[in-house]
């Protein structure tokens, strides 16, 4: 019988790259909420992914970047670079041939990591021309002593298999850490307030997110069926209409969307409420952000 593997890997870029897409295909269900705004991944979250030989721990990250003019992106940047202590290997996520300042930036960050580093090149299928990728490789492998460099593409699940298998070779002989059914460390109601907002940003486009963020006040099972009620903070009066939309057609848009979302995750009926509330400011307030659940976890 052969031994079993059990370690935790980092997930870690800019943002919008594709950390969460990729988190999500190898874990096998969605974790880690995704749309094309930057920065929609908030949070450390944990994917779990259990077979025979092994127990992968992938940490999805919030995107690391340079600008940090408000409390939120102060967060968002401790959280990403506190994900990448104590772990066995860190897969940093590039997209295609395109390399930025901020690309720079987190390599830069490397520096001080210990464990391997595998350099995963997304969204290859967006390349015109494929026989730019060989000396993009080139270059790449030129700038860091990565362990692999492996181009992929979350959104089809093309090479995932050889970034898993890449992984696997860095994880130690150790029991499992979590149950072999569990598939991520955050709650229910963690859940379902993510899947609200994934919701929003991807009816609001560049309108609002920033200022934007859910709190879940009721969670409850009730005889066959989910209770929850939601609330939508934004940081200014005017978003509010903008989240609400024209005879609230938006929000029942939200709503619709995210309790057909929470009823295949959680598997039952889900009776979904929401409300729109101001809080002024919030995003650039430590304590407001305490409150709203951005702590350092």
């Amino acid at each position: 019988m052969s031994e079993f593997h059990c370690g935790f890997v980092a997930l870690v870029g800019r943002p919008n790259v594709g950390k969460s897409t990729i988190l999500n295909r190898l874990v096998g269900q969605k974790v880690s909420i995704t749309s094309n705004r930057p920065q929609t991944t908030r949070h450390r979250i944990l994917g779990i992914r259990t077979d025979a030989d092994g127990q992968i721990i992938f940490v999805d990250t919030p995107g690391l970047h340079q600008a940090q003019p408000r409390a939120m992106n102060r967060y968002l940047n401790r959280a990403a670079a506190d994900s990448m202590r104590d772990v066995d290997v860190v897969v940093l996520v590039v997209e295609g041939t395109r390399w930025k300042k901020d690309d720079d930036w987190v390599l830069e960050k490397l520096k001080a990591v210990s464990c391997p580093v595998i350099l995963a090149i997304n969204k290859i299928d967006r390349l015109a021309d494929k026989a730019e990728l060989l000396p993009h490789l080139q270059a790449l492998s030129a700038r860091h002593a990565f362990s692999d460099l492996i181009p992929v593409c979350a959104k089809t699940g093309d090479n995932l298999d050889r970034l898993e298998a890449a992984l696997r070779k860095h994880l130690p002989v150790s029991p499992p850490f979590y149950g072999e059914d569990q598939v991520t460390d955050r709650s229910e109601r963690f859940l379902a307030a993510e899947l609200v907002r994934e919701k929003l940003f991807r009816k609001l486009g560049e309108e609002v997110p920033y200022g934007l963020t859910v709190e879940i006040e009721r969670f409850k099972a009730e005889k066959i069926a989910l209770h929850i009620h939601a609330l939508i903070w934004v940081e200014k009066k005017g978003h509010k209409s903008i989240v609400i939309g024209s005879k609230g057609e938006r929000l029942k848009e939200v709503g619709r969307e995210a309790r057909q979302d929470m009823e295949k995750t959680f598997g039952q009926k889900v009776f979904l409420q929401l409300w729109v509330k101001v809080k002024e400011g919030w995003a650039d307030d430590e304590r407001a952000l305490r409150s709203l659940g951005y702590n350092e976890d």
